[in-house]
């Protein structure tokens, strides 16, 4: 592909997150009165100032707003990510058994204490993004305090980390994350963020116990969770990891083909890389076969009978850029660099909102917004598209700079 059509996409990705995302999280979603975030609005962008709020949102403000200003500079983006670390520590942090609480009510007041391990993850890899953007040394160590919570109290026999613990960390019987997960110990989702987790934590604390940490989850990651032979990750397991559904995330395979394939070069081991690199183009190749619809967009769900979900939703979109661009980044296949390109293409006819700001959570199969969705809620949140604006444009960038030798134009 010529320079002119990327450059052009690198633009128009770069000006959805500058003027779009990120202003939009600034001026509709700050509630200054509670010195927190508001935890709901709907597309017509109505507040419900009664809604429960939970860290995971938070942390995912704080990640966004940090990595973006470590790009931009801008002390508005500053000023956001500040924001959002005092809300966390204000508002979510368990000052008595450490790490961070599930939700507070509007008012502040605990909703559910319980330790979510994914929670826990969210925190730290924020943390270490604002540490990262800043230099500050107080987000480093609470990133490490938490990593050393999960590691002193998550781990699980056979290997890996279960799910979730009550407010001192001791067992409770349900561990689901949301309503819609299964009541099993184990899960391919809070394994991979967590893994996302220590990989960024250790680009900025290369300390001996967590390089070893996330060599083991990655190790975990190919032994247990992906399918070598069909190129897709089981969602739910037993303790001694028998698998326990059927279903295909898409969005979850293709997100884990780049963060694995990040993992393995921040470690820098020579023998995990050589494994991961040609999988992750296996996942790719596999999720754009059976997970990618004609006009582009990414499927929620699958599973060994077909598709069980065909609604689009927003967050398997904003990872399909990056997986794919990853992949193409690996093997130089056109096919994958066009499969990004045309993600992108969907992302902007069905789901950014040109009115309201922001993109609809989703859409159906046949491109209609889904209205009783929220635009901003407990799981609704500006981390998957702003990742992506900050992660497409940099690999945008490096492919245009080996195809004509020379600097990209943004």
């Amino acid at each position: 592909m010529s320079p002119a059509p990327l450059n052009d996409y690198l633009r128009r990705i770069e000006a959805d997150l500058r003027g779009n995302i990120l202003p939009f999280w600034m001026d509709r979603v700050v509630n200054r009165e509670g010195n927190c975030y508001f935890g709901s609005l709907t597309n017509d962008l109505a507040v419900d100032p009664g809604a429960e709020r939970g860290a995971l949102l938070t942390s995912r403000i704080l990640w966004t707003y940090s990595a973006a200003y470590a790009r931009y500079h801008d002390p508005v983006l500053l000023k956001m990510a500040e924001h959002a670390f005092g809300d966390l520590q204000a508002h979510f942090h368990d000052p008595k058994f450490g790490g961070y609480w599930w939700s507070v009510a509007a008012d502040g007041k605990v909703l559910r204490d319980r330790k979510q391990v994914y929670g826990q993850a969210f925190a730290v890899y924020a943390l270490a993004e604002y540490h990262a953007a800043t230099g500050r040394r107080e987000p480093l160590d609470l990133a490490v305090a938490a990593f050393r919570l999960i590691e002193g109290h998550a781990r699980a026999r056979h290997g890996g980390y279960l799910e979730a613990f009550g407010r001192a960390w001791e067992p409770i019987a349900d561990m689901r994350l949301s309503e819609v997960d299964l009541n099993e110990p184990k899960s391919q989702n809070t394994h991979l963020h967590v893994m996302e987790a220590y990989t960024r934590l250790l680009t900025v604390w290369p300390d001996p116990a967590l390089r070893s940490a996330l060599t083991e989850i990655l190790n975990i990651m190919l032994d247990r969770i992906v399918n070598p032979a069909t190129g897709h990750l089981g969602l739910f397991f037993a303790e001694d990891w028998t698998l326990r559904s059927p279903l295909i995330s898409y969005g979850h395979d293709i997100e884990a083909a780049w963060l694995l394939t990040w993992a393995a070069e921040v470690l820098g081991n020579p023998e995990l890389v050589g494994r991961i690199r040609p999988l992750a183009v296996k996942i790719a190749a596999v999720t754009l076969a059976q997970g990618v619809d004609a006009d582009g967009g990414v499927y929620n769900q699958g599973g060994p009978d077909g598709l069980t979900d065909t609604n689009k939703e927003w967050w398997p979109q904003a990872e399909a850029v990056v997986g794919f661009l990853n992949a193409y980044q690996i093997s130089r296949e056109e096919r994958y660099l066009s499969a990004a390109l045309g993600t992108w293409d969907f992302i902007e006819k069905r789901l950014i909102d040109r009115r309201g700001g922001e993109w609809f959570r989703g859409v159906t199969r046949d491109g209609r917004v889904l209205e009783r969705e929220l635009k901003v809620s407990f799981w609704k949140c500006p981390y998957h598209n702003g990742r992506t604006g900050l992660e497409a444009t940099r690999r945008l960038g490096e492919i245009l700079i080996g195809a004509t030798g020379g600097a990209a134009h943004s």
